[in-house]
């Protein structure tokens, strides 16, 4: 029994931010036949309504919103071919109030939000469960109602605050300060979290002490580069992140790409993940999952030899990795660009696979008119940085395969993030991925700890905690050549290292924001994004919804019409 199998219970009230939508997923499990004000008040309910907090992580983690929202737009992804979102990197006029995401994203954590206080609001008066057992339930959604705030600051700044379940319609909001947010909800409801959360819970997913102290430690130092931060924030983060690091049993895995081995998500690194089903996602009872698997792929399906299956999986173009992305690691001494991308595709079309020409033939390279290759031979090969220098144009003519480089990449031909990949679902065609969405892990906070000490001045403490990063991730016998020496970390290189160990898992963005480097960088690594950006973009547009349905208006962020 997991958190997975969750029961998405009628929301017991609706914010005029959080209005029914069209999303399919919720409104296929919504339980609409029964009265939060009869049911709630169960033990059976209850527990219920709990678990309908933890289904509002799915409407963003691990769908195309959230990777949108987390990825786009940074210096290490640009758009590729296809998607209705590159507004979100160009930075021009298609990021505006009304775009879905920004909709999307505001609308579902105040749902989230909402269905927290519910709970909290109606523990009290519960009969059936003891004073211990309500507070633990109360605590996991503390936990929850403080990662929707952060997010919330984070993407929008000052928002809408309450502690209260609204019921019925609301066309009044506030306008609070994104440090009252911290004060008065994100760190309060984080440390009642710490206090009585479990270190470990028998359900597996469901929100744990290290799970808080790891948000909490990320939430102070967030905080503490802005001018609104308090004295301790980063020296706190520190003491909390040694928490998760050292108190609990996490370790880092041997090697780097077991990490993304999808018979081995429940591994020794992970802190907290969102948990999805296979049966609920091959079934379509979930229809979000997590997608990650269709967004960071070139398109390899109309090349010779091959077509679309499901091992390489459905390729949507969304992202691209910037040119600045693939110099990030020295691949002599480091395995982690080979544990995140693909390099080889191999046949699996023989009615597409290529002859020799007349020409070819003349050459030396094969018979004319005989097949460059067979079925489950490799058909496309991408040597990658580092190892283009062995591929001229000469020798990629005289190979059967099909070579590509970096000066052959396109918006549709380029490296392929290989961690999302799903291989066990369905059919070839179906959206929905099973695998966990890992929102904490070991690796993260030890790079988060360095983030923390770098902040307090002490660049050795830095170091040492990223040498224990790249010491997983050497080559064998590498592993001194791939440490790193005090005086080489400043916040660029440490920025530059969450990038090699966490591209593509959803941080860059508030990597970015929180390290108020959004802009330098984008304009730098992001050819695409670079024209358009602005200081204003280190926060998104107010959902033109929120205003228009709010009495007299909602204010709008800076520099959005």
């Amino acid at each position: 029994m997991t958190i997975r199998t969750l029961i998405f219970m009628l929301v017991a009230g609706t914010l005029v931010f959080a209005l029914p939508s069209c999303d399919s997923y919720l409104e296929e499990e919504l339980i609409s036949t029964v009265s939060s004000d009869t049911y709630y008040p169960t033990p059976a309910g209850f527990e219920d309504a709990v678990k309908a907090v933890y289904s509002f992580t799915k409407p963003f983690y691990g769908v195309e919103r959230g990777y949108t929202m987390t990825v786009f737009g940074t210096d290490t992804y640009t758009n590729g071919a296809d998607g209705s979102f590159k507004g979100i990197n160009l930075y021009d006029g298609q990021l505006n109030p009304t775009d879905n995401v920004i909709e999307g994203t505001w609308r579902d954590l105040y749902r989230g939000i909402n269905q927290a206080n519910a709970v909290v609001d109606r523990a009290p008066a519960l009969e059936g469960l003891t004073e211990e057992e309500k507070t633990a339930r109360v605590a996991e959604v503390r936990f929850l109602r403080a990662l929707y705030y952060f997010d919330l600051v984070r993407f929008y700044g000052d928002v809408h605050l309450t502690l209260e379940e609204t019921q019925g319609v609301e066309v009044t909001a506030n306008r609070t300060a994104a440090s009252e947010v911290y004060l008065q909800a994100i760190v309060p409801d984080l440390e009642f979290a710490i206090a009585n959360l479990p270190d470990e819970q028998s359900d597996y997913g469901r929100a744990t002490k290290p799970a808080a102290e790891f948000l909490l430690g990320k939430v102070l130092l967030t905080r503490s580069y802005t001018d609104y931060a308090q004295g301790d924030d980063a020296s706190r983060a520190e003491q909390l992140f040694t928490n998760v690091i050292e108190n609990y049993g996490f370790r880092l895995l041997d090697n780097y790409a077991d990490l993304w081995e999808i018979t081995n998500e429940r591994n020794a690194e992970v802190v907290w993940a969102i948990q999805n089903s296979k049966t609920q996602v091959d079934e379509g009872l979930d229809g979000n999952g997590n997608r990650g698997h269709l967004y960071f792929l070139m398109e390899y399906d109309n090349q010779p030899g091959l077509t679309r299956d499901i091992a390489n999986g459905r390729p949507w173009k969304r992202f691209r990795p910037t040119p600045y992305t693939l110099q990030l690691w020295d691949r002599s001494v480091d395995t982690r660009y080979d544990g995140s991308f693909k390099s080889v595709w191999l046949a699996n079309n023989e009615g597409t696979i290529p002859t020799y020409t007349a020409e070819e033939a003349a050459a030396g390279y094969g018979g004319e008119g005989q097949p460059k290759f067979q079925p489950g031979d490799t058909a496309i090969y991408i040597p990658g940085p580092q190892l283009e220098d062995a591929w001229p144009q000469e020798r990629q003519a005289a190979t059967r395969y099909q070579v590509i480089t970096s000066d052959e990449y396109t918006e549709r031909l380029f490296p392929t993030l290989s961690k999302w990949l799903d291989p066990t679902r369905p059919n070839r065609q179906h959206t929905q991925g099973q695998r966990d969405y890992v929102l904490m892990r070991l690796g993260d906070a030890y790079l988060l700890r360095a983030e923390a000490r770098l902040q307090q001045g002490d660049r050795e403490g830095a170091a040492e905690d990223i040498n224990v990063i790249r010491t997983r991730a050497a080559v064998e016998g590498q592993e001194e050549a791939n440490q790193v020496t005090a005086d080489q970390v400043d916040l660029d290189f440490l920025l530059d290292e969450r990038a090699r160990e966490l591209v593509g898992e959803g941080h860059r963005w508030f990597d970015l924001t929180r390290t108020m480097t959004l802009v330098e960088r984008v304009q730098q690594y992001n050819e695409q994004a670079a024209p358009n950006i602005k200081d204003f973009h280190v926060l998104r547009p107010i959902p033109q919804d929120q205003i228009d349905r709010t009495l007299g208006g909602y204010p709008q962020n800076p520099g959005y019409q």
